[in-house]
């Protein structure tokens, strides 16, 4: 997932959300990634657990798109966990 954040960060094609997201910065990604941090814990309380994989599957990729954004790697990441 982060090598494909990377990539699209990298190619930045046309028509994309990602795109779209990368070319409004750290600010808009940052909200998304609250966003469906909110979104995750709410389904986890209150839904179906396809809910909460589906969810918590956006978390994880807003995650990485503000890693590749700050050119942040996944092992400076796990060096700290």
């Amino acid at each position: 997932m982060v090598a494909m954040a990377a990539e699209r960060k990298a190619q930045m094609p046309d028509g994309s959300s990602t795109t779209e997201l990368f070319r409004k910065g750290t600010h808009a990604i940052g909200k998304k990634l609250v966003e469906e941090a909110a979104e995750s814990w709410m389904a986890a309380r209150y839904e179906a657990r396809d809910d909460v994989a589906l969810e918590l599957s956006q978390v994880l990729y807003y995650v990485a798109c503000m890693m590749a954004d700050r050119d942040i790697t996944l092992d400076e990441v796990y060096a700290r966990l």
